[in-house]
């Protein structure tokens, strides 16, 4: 019995080293890519940032004069001046129309509710060149849809995409047509999470439907509603599609977004140092803001 505690025992220690590293290998799929397609590429940019390097040139180390000369471009602060205001309009005109869609789509009184669920929910499957295209055609001076409801009220006809102040709104309004359904879908889940006992013990209590919606409804949606919010930030301050098809950043730059500003230094002008100080200049705006959001949120729990 000793020879075979022995091997045991042998076999055992042979194993255990095997066994503490196991979780390990079953985890590393996520780094490895996580450092192929994230950590390596952020990294490089930030060098890259450093240098001067033309398409068929030697790249020469430029030191930070990359973002000096960003910060002196005028055309990259009417980028970011664009950027924000996509950004913000976003967040503060299509999370609460999104909420206020989910709230209809999960009310008992509504009919055919699995049949508006997949219209609304129809515009993000939607290819956004094919979007875009069709928005162009509204959105035409001559014969566009829109301009012929104005003259029809008796107003007149709108340059949308020629128009320095309606180029910015043409292209929201596309940006909250086409995410606002999508948003509708996450808050409708979340909604449906939230137990009913809990509406019908307050309206037992006597709170009425506002009440019940600032109390419990809203207070249990806020992990939801920050992920919604993070989400609608990072994707309009990446706009890129929409007003590239549309307008092309016009009139004048009206339009431009810093993605677009980015892809023009970039692919356009071959500028690749340049661009990657714009790239990462736009990672630190999104990354200071999404903190922001946890902090307001995190404040929220804590009231």
């Amino acid at each position: 019995m000793s020879t075979i505690d022995a091997a045991q025992s042998t076999l055992a220690s042979a194993r255990k080293p095997q066994g503490r590293y196991a979780p390990y290998f079953f985890i590393s799929p996520f780094y490895i890519l996580f450092a192929i397609f994230f950590l390596f590429p952020t990294l490089f940019a930030l060098v890259l940032s450093l240098y001067k390097w033309g398409a068929l040139d030697t790249p020469v180390f430029f030191g930070l004069r990359n973002y000096d000369h960003l910060f002196k471009d005028p055309v990259f602060w009417a980028a970011l001046h664009n950027t924000m205001f996509y950004a913000l309009t976003s967040l503060f005109i299509i999370v609460p129309l999104a909420l206020l869609e989910a709230l209809a789509l999960n009310s008992k009184l509504l009919k055919f509710r699995v049949l508006w669920r997949v219209v609304y929910f129809a515009p993000i499957v939607t290819s956004t060149v094919a979007i875009s295209l069709v928005f162009r055609m509204l959105y035409n001076r001559d014969f566009g849809t829109f301009n012929g409801l104005i003259m029809a009220l008796g107003g007149a006809p709108i340059n949308w995409l020629g128009d320095f102040a309606a180029a910015k709104v043409a292209v929201l309004v596309v940006v909250i047509w086409r995410w606002t359904g999508l948003l509708a879908v996450y808050f409708l889940a979340g909604l449906q999470s939230i137990p009913e006992e809990l509406h019908e013990a307050a309206s037992i209590d006597g709170a009425n439907i506002l009440e019940r919606f600032y109390y419990i409804t809203l207070p249990l949606l806020r992990p939801v509603l920050l992920f919604v919010s993070v989400i609608v930030l990072i994707g309009s301050m990446q706009i890129f599609d929409d007003p590239q098809i549309l307008t092309a950043g016009g009139p004048s730059n009206a339009s431009l977004s810093l993605v677009q500003y980015l892809y023009t230094q970039g692919i356009t002008n071959l500028s690749f140092g340049f661009a990657s100080a714009v790239g990462l200049f736009l990672f630190v705006v999104i990354f200071i803001l999404s903190l922001i959001q946890f902090r307001v949120f995190r404040g929220f729990e804590t009231d």
